[in-house]
């Protein structure tokens, strides 16, 4: 019997990566354009007299698909580990779909009236019920498909594909920003990339079709029911709360540093849109750099020691390196502070996603994953609406350092009470 050979196991590995991490590019794109938009967004669904209070509403509309996340992750998380990776990660593209679909369409308040910012709502929700799922799905499929060894290196792409979303996102701006007027960018111009991303997903779900199910699921005896899974949630709740505490370094930053930058450059530091930009560009170019370089390292030197160092790290200079910026806004400054703020982010998420895939019981792995994310997520999907309001209220235009400190604090004590539970339960196995 013939075997495959070590170069061509090799790309189907890449291939299957490829395949599963293309819809986690649809799910952070999409919110990245909602992010970089949210100015134009809010003139065109939340007209208002006060600028704060239409920017605020749409923000608050940006994070409240984060708020139905723990119900996807619970509810299509249990779909998943019932029914396999394969089919849950189909689902969840067709309903990142639909939602994307729904913000593209809907006309403006001067058109239809209060029933337009109902409707985008009603899209944020139905992006974030399906997000709440898609993250933890393609983590999961990657820590099973992983060669042994590498699982760092593997899981670290769940998070690469979010920034090419990145990257291509601030990209169609930057030529949006060059081809259209300010006044028609404003009126309309905003929803080309949701089309954009409407039109994407034939191409996508064509990818995800080829996806086989992964060996360790297919092996598994016994697939738990919703209540099988829900009694065993409960019985981890310790874990899903630590690896909540986790998560919300990771969110908090990646917010921060990707869906905030333009808002926070253009409005509060008064800087070039373009410019803007151009600094979030350089953001994704460099996660995607880092990302994988930490998720191998872990590999090498553990998770636990990478996550005690960076979360360390943010704390001691997240905040100063903001005042720094706003002390005298530049261009230069805002890409240096930015990059900083990347380097810490990457290096951390790169240990802590595949960290999180380990601690999981194995038989609700997907739906404790995803759920301890979304929950995070309810958190760190504000970051945009908490920084703008901090701001506001303190007069502190580095306020959002402070609160990217108080995020890493969070991760700091998570890890270190998530990593002692789990060296207490390895010795109570083996006494």
């Amino acid at each position: 019997m013939s075997t495959a050979s070590p170069a061509s196991s090799r790309e189907s590995k890449v291939r299957t990566v490829f395949r599963v991490v293309s819809g986690n590019f649809l799910e952070m794109y999409d919110f990245m354009v909602y992010g970089y938009y949210a100015s134009a967004i809010a003139r065109t669904y939340f007209p208002n007299g006060n600028t704060f209070a239409s920017l605020m509403l749409s923000l608050s509309v940006f994070g409240a698909g984060f708020l139905v996340r723990p119900i996807g992750a619970i509810v299509l998380g249990a779909y998943i580990d019932h029914h396999g990776r394969r089919k849950g990660l189909m689902l969840t593209l067709c309903l990142m779909a639909l939602g994307t679909l729904a913000v593209a369409a809907v006309p403006g308040y001067a058109t239809i009236g209060v029933l337009a910012p109902i409707l985008v709502l009603c899209g944020r929700l139905l992006q974030g019920f399906s997000a709440g799922v898609e993250l933890g799905g393609v983590s999961v499929y990657l820590s099973e498909i992983a060669t042994k060894g590498n699982k760092g290196f593997y899981c670290s792409w769940q998070s690469g594909s979010q920034q090419v979303a990145v990257v291509f996102a601030a990209l169609l701006g930057v030529v949006l920003h060059h081809i259209l007027p300010a006044g028609d960018m404003s009126a309309w111009g905003w929803r080309v990339p949701f089309i954009i991303g409407c039109l994407i997903v034939p191409f996508l779900f064509m990818i995800r079709r080829s996806l086989q199910e992964t060996e360790e699921f297919s092996r598994r005896q016994h697939h738990p029911s919703m209540g099988e899974i829900v009694r065993s949630m409960a019985e981890n709740w310790g874990v899903v709360l630590a690896g909540m505490g986790m998560v919300i370094m990771t969110t908090v930053s990646f917010y921060m540093i990707t869906a905030y930058t333009p808002t926070f450059g253009r409005v509060v530091l008064r800087l070039d849109e373009l410019d803007a930009l151009v600094v979030t560009i350089c953001i994704g170019v460099s996660n995607l750099i880092w990302l994988p370089v930490s998720g191998a390292v872990s590999d090498r030197l553990g998770r636990r020691p990478v996550l005690i160092a960076f979360t360390v790290l943010t704390i001691l200079t997240a905040y100063p390196a903001v005042q720094w910026l706003v002390a005298e806004p530049s261009f230069g400054r805002l890409l240096a502070v930015e990059l900083w703020l990347s380097f810490l982010y990457s290096c951390y998420n790169g240990a802590m996603v595949v960290a999180l895939t380990e601690v999981m019981p194995v038989e609700v792995r997907t739906a404790g994953f995803s759920l301890a994310y979304s929950l995070a997520s309810t958190i760190g999907g504000f970051t945009p609406a908490i920084s703008t309001l901090l701001i506001h209220v303190s007069g502190n235009k580095a306020a959002p350092g402070v609160w990217m400190g108080v995020a890493a604090i969070c991760g700091l004590i998570a890890t270190l009470v998530l990593y002692r539970t789990a060296e207490a339960r390895n010795q109570y196995k083996t006494a």
